[in-house]
């Protein structure tokens, strides 16, 4: 370990936060999650990465230097309030627009906290080169320290928050609004009656399309419910920068039909 160790609270370890949690282990740093009224699948991923349990989201936070929120989006505002004024930082590694990220540092700025805005574009990191952490405002340095030597890759862009969070929107805007787009094309085709055709003029024409869509729908019935949230937010990013903000909306439509 190069650093120093740290003790590091993770609210609330799915597949990537637990994935997270230990990477951060392997450098060496005490990595916390909070158990109460948390559900046995997340015990579960949370005991087979190592963590322990502080117990509720307010002593994980009195005991931690850095607390990192890897949640759905549309409760990280709520994670946020859970901490809000313990006394080391808070990394908002969560899939947001910069608006949001404005809310979530007001929270936690207006209650003395100190806050680091994060996108995370990749899979849960298990090995070198899939997954990045990219980190923006006054202290990311620090946070992109606490993985050194570890697998995860810690871009930092620039000491504004909400630069990681707009990243992290314009690369997803891309990655799930065209599955979303896949999708419903196949279900108009579907329920036009060409669909069949059209995966005929696909394997001609555009190869790649009839194993995207495939692989969207596989990852929507698995995960699509987190997804509403995130083309929202995407949405979100898309008005705020003047762009048209229908496209993601309509993704949001698609993942809730799912």
């Amino acid at each position: 370990m190069n650093g120093p160790r740290l003790t590091i609270g993770v609210l609330h370890p799915g597949e990537m936060g637990a994935a997270l949690g230990a990477r951060l282990r392997d450098a060496g740093h005490d990595v916390l999650w909070a158990g109460e009224r948390r559900s046995a699948a997340t015990a579960e991923r949370a005991a087979a990465a190592g963590l322990r349990d502080a117990g509720s989201p307010a002593r994980l936070a009195e005991a931690s230097d850095i607390v990192m929120s890897v949640c759905p989006p549309h409760a990280a505002l709520a994670v946020a309030r859970d901490v809000a004024g313990h006394g080391g930082l808070f990394v908002d590694a969560n899939a947001v627009s910069p608006p949001t990220v404005a809310g979530i540092r007001a929270v936690i700025d207006g209650a003395g906290g100190r806050f680091v805005d994060g996108g995370i574009v990749g899979p849960p990191p298990e090995r070198a080169g899939t997954t990045r952490l990219f980190l923006s405002g006054p202290e990311a340095e620090a946070v992109a320290a606490a993985f050194d030597g570890t697998v995860v890759e810690t871009p930092v862009l620039g000491r504004d928050p909400g630069r990681a969070s707009a990243l992290k929107m314009a690369y997803a805007a891309w990655t799930k609004g065209t599955a979303a787009l896949l999708l419903a094309i196949r279900a108009t085709a579907r329920a036009e009656g060409v669909e069949d055709a059209l995966l005929a003029e696909w394997a001609r024409s555009q190869p790649d399309a009839t194993g995207r869509s495939e692989a969207a729908a596989d990852a929507a019935a698995r995960k699509g419910w987190r997804w509403i949230a995130e083309m929202e937010e995407i949405a979100a990013t898309f008005a705020a920068a003047g762009q048209p903000d229908g496209f993601h909306r309509a993704a949001a439509d698609v993942y809730r039909s799912q």
